[in-house]
């Protein structure tokens, strides 16, 4: 039995309301890089349905920069640890790491000959340092700020200069290496957000808070132009990047606008407007080739149109906040992926392509703890917004109507033949038939955990923090206790039967997956041992032979029902990350998601 990462649908950028999101580029134009979390994106700039993901961080990453070479990319986290690691091979491997500073780690930029880094951010006791890559040793002083630095760029030609920009209002210029304070420049009235030389060097762009850009001499630090006369923007500038040949300038701001100036003519050549809600604000942007990337608040990366600034040409979309719940479903041949994240947000994937998109319309406001799709080909969700919703997947919009509410919390759905569906709420079970709530039932003298509704149609098993399996049987609009109980090993996690409904797959908080035989009077088939953690997910192979188990020990492992020594084991599958969701598109192909925003499909060979 062997495995294989078959594809990497990757999250989108974490973003922060006020805060700039830095979009790095690779010096052929190939990729762009961004952070989400403990992990950092590269993706294929002209199909980012390509990706890969670097999770070696213990914490949450901030920015990655590409080394001007190509070789290499440093990113940097909120502990102040930079990784320096390779991007020719698939392992990434780790060439250096250094601490120049304790603190989060805002920005960080490379010598052209990709020997020296500048890093800023916010230190105890100093805001910046310059390094050489290989050893870590100094080289100048980063001084003459008294708050956190949000920007650092160095001159691509020599003579070297460096310049910072921070939230004490000011930039300031420095000449090296090594690399000595030479002055501030204090042009701004709020915070410094991002610095940037241009390419050929001969000019330097600072862009603010205040919705000004003031344009530098590259070398002297001189000011030459505030852009626009005045203000740029009507809100604050999260981000300014040069077109590769130096005589313009591409900026983005929280007036919900991205701006390309012509800066010898000191004019906007084009208005990007990129809506009029308030998750259009946009906080990035990279100018990469021919390729315009902006960032939007709700973490949408949108390439920008020259040809028509109030379209992008298209819009990444996906999830930037934490996975915790999937399913897949087939429709006209295609298969797709739906998952849902900590935020609410659904998003639906071509298994094939990765071309992905949400639900229109409102729909859940808070996470999204389980999903399945039902016989009528709704999706069906619970959330801890204390609703399970139907949602139509092949109009693909929120119906206001197809609602549930709940009286309390659900935490699982499961969906069964005739149109039934059953929710699993907190000290209470839901049966559902035809999109309404039907029958109600309290006092269980336990608590329910997961709940099942067998194939069949009939019957729907309950598991619970008593570590025990309860039995129901639906008769037509209610719900009546079998009397009928099975023990698991502790506390059910989770619970699946199989698609033939012959078997039950139970987890438990005690490590171990329980498998009991329907037609036995579900007695005991099989136990599965090997997680070292909690399992808390469950999935059922087409052809029933297999099941596949994720856990928060970041392992994915694939049994086989009849022989429980014969396993295949997918350890990392998603590297620092709980496991949080599988499904099988095929006999061949499982999928997983995990609290690292990505989707993962994996080849299996038996």
């Amino acid at each position: 039995m062997s495995y294989e990462l078959k594809k990497v649908f990757a999250s989108l950028p974490q973003v922060e309301r006020g805060v700039s999101k830095i979009l790095g580029g690779d010096p052929k134009g190939k990729n762009f890089i961004y952070t989400n979390g403990k992990s950092v994106t590269i993706r294929n700039i002209d199909n980012p349905a390509i990706a890969d993901i670097y999770t070696e961080h213990a914490h949450q990453v901030t920015v990655a920069k590409y080394a001007p070479s190509g070789f290499y990319i440093a990113s940097g986290d909120i502990s102040g640890k930079v990784r320096i690691w390779d991007t020719t091979q698939k392992e990434h491997i780790l060439k250096y790491e250094y601490q120049p500073f304790s603190g989060k780690i805002k920005d960080i930029a490379w010598t052209e000959d990709s020997k020296r880094l500048a890093i800023v951010g916010e230190g105890r006791e100093k805001f910046g340092a310059v390094i050489l890559w290989d050893t870590g040793s100094s080289v100048g002083e980063i001084t003459g700020h008294n708050k956190i630095i949000n920007s650092v760029d160095i001159k691509q030609t020599r003579p070297y200069r460096l310049v910072t920009g921070s939230d004490d209002n000011c930039a300031a210029f420095f000449e090296g290496p090594p690399f000595k304070f030479k002055f501030t420049m204090a042009d701004h009235s709020r915070f410094v957000n991002c610095v940037r030389f241009s390419p050929d060097g001969n000019r330097c762009a600072s862009a603010g808070a205040d919705g000004q850009i003031f344009l530098y001499d590259g070398k002297t630090g001189e000011k030459l132009a505030a852009l626009g006369g005045g203000k740029a923007h009507d809100g604050g500038i999260y981000a300014v990047s040069w077109s590769p040949d130096s005589t313009q300038l591409l900026s983005a701001s929280g007036d919900k606008t991205v701006k390309i100036w012509d800066v010898g003519s000191n004019s906007v050549v084009t208005t990007f407007n990129m809506g009029s809600d308030i998750m259009d604000q946009q906080l990035g942007c990279l100018w990469q080739k021919d390729h315009l990337l902006s960032i939007s608040l709700s973490g949408y990366i949108n390439y920008l149109d020259k040809n028509n600034p109030n379209r992008p040409l298209r819009t990444i979309k996906g999830h930037s906040k934490s996975i915790q719940s999937l399913t897949i479903h087939k429709n006209n041949g295609r298969s797709y992926i739906y998952s849902g994240s900590h935020d609410g947000h659904i998003n639906y994937w071509d298994a094939e392509t990765g071309e992905n998109d949400d639900f229109s319309g409102k729909g859940h406001s808070n996470l999204v703890s389980k999903m399945a799709v039902d016989e009528s080909n709704h999706l069906v969700t619970c959330s801890m917004d204390d609703t399970v919703r139907f949602t139509s997947v092949t109009k693909k919009e929120y119906s206001a109507s197809d609602i549930v509410k709940m009286d309390v919390q659900p935490k699982c759905v499961s969906v069964g033949p005739g149109g039934y569906a059953l929710a699993v709420c907190i000290g209470q079970l839901v049966l559902i038939k035809d999109k309404k709530k039907c029958f109600t039932m309290d006092n269980l003298g336990y608590e329910p955990e997961a709940g099942a509704i067998h194939p069949g149609g009939t019957t729907v098993a309950i598991g619970g923090a008593d570590g025990k399996v309860h039995f129901y049987s639906i008769q037509g609009n209610t719900l009546k206790e079998d009397g009928k109980v099975i023990e698991a090993k502790g506390p059910v996690t989770d619970m699946a039967y199989s698609n033939d409904g012959a078997f039950l797959a139970v987890s438990d908080a005690q490590k171990v997956i329980t498998v009991f035989t329907v037609a036995d009077g579900y007695a005991e088939k099989n136990a599965f041992y090997g997680h070292h953690a909690k399992v808390v997910c469950l999935a059922w192979s087409p052809d029933n032979e297999r099941f596949a188990s994720g856990g928060m020990d970041m392992m994915v492992f694939i049994w086989t029902v009849n022989d429980a020594d014969k396993r295949l084991k997918i350890p990392d599958a998603h590297r620092l990350h709980h496991v949080s969701g599988l499904a099988w598109l095929d006999e061949h192909t499982l999928v997983t998601t995990s609290h690292d925003c990505s989707v993962k499909q994996w080849t299996v060979k038996f």
